[in-house]
């Protein structure tokens, strides 16, 4: 179906969520990827020490990161690359995270986004033993690419939301959240006006 959206994906040194050592992003205008781009973060301090068992997981090093641009130049790339697009992740919780942790640990403003998960979608979507991100992509009839490689997981990320979309018969991210009963995420200063509309005493009148 003719979605249109941009697909993202970090890894991280270590277990800290500002931490971002890789990402990866697709882009999808109807239906189909229409640009890619893969970038390695320097992590901040100090936040920017890799663990042995991350390291293991997506085999990025300190050197191969020690003379990238650090995310006060990437951020600014993700603005620009997804424009007004809601981000889909799977598992978006940990990389909407990683967004707003590694803005914060430089003293940045954490960026408006709307977001979906693929995770929750697939869920809603397929019958599956496992919802990993292999096994779903597996699903969407996309297979055989290298997990743990931040555009490679960007990639499958979209196809879920392609495939699913198209299961669904749909054809824009908030119509495929709506019938799959799957909410729609934000980060950044709306969604904590948001927030705090629909929490605060006001709220409760």
């Amino acid at each position: 179906m003719p979605v249109d959206f941009t697909a993202i994906d970090f890894e991280t040194a270590n277990s800290s969520g500002a931490s971002a050592c890789s990402v990866g992003l697709v882009k999808v205008r109807d239906g189909r990827v229409v640009e890619r781009e893969h970038r390695y973060i320097r992590p901040p301090f100090p936040h920017n020490e890799f663990s042995e068992w991350n390291v293991r997981i997506h085999g990025i090093t300190p050197e191969m990161v020690a003379n990238a641009d650090d995310w006060s130049v990437h951020l600014p790339a993700l603005r620009e690359f997804a424009g007004d697009d809601m981000l889909v992740a799977h598992n978006a919780g940990f990389d909407m995270g990683v967004i707003a942790k590694t803005s914060t640990a430089l003293g940045l403003e954490v960026p408006d986004f709307r977001y979906l998960c693929s995770l929750q979608v697939a869920r809603r979507t397929y019958h599956l033993e496992s919802y990993r991100l292999p096994v779903a992509a597996m699903a969407a009839g996309f297979e055989g690419f290298s997990h743990h490689d931040a555009l490679a997981d960007a990639e499958a990320c979209a196809a879920i939301i392609v495939h699913s979309a198209a299961r669904h018969e749909v054809d824009d991210l908030d119509r495929l959240a709506h019938v799959t009963r799957v909410k729609v995420g934000a980060i950044g200063p709306v969604a904590t006006r948001d927030d705090r509309a629909a929490h605060g005493p006001m709220a409760l009148q």
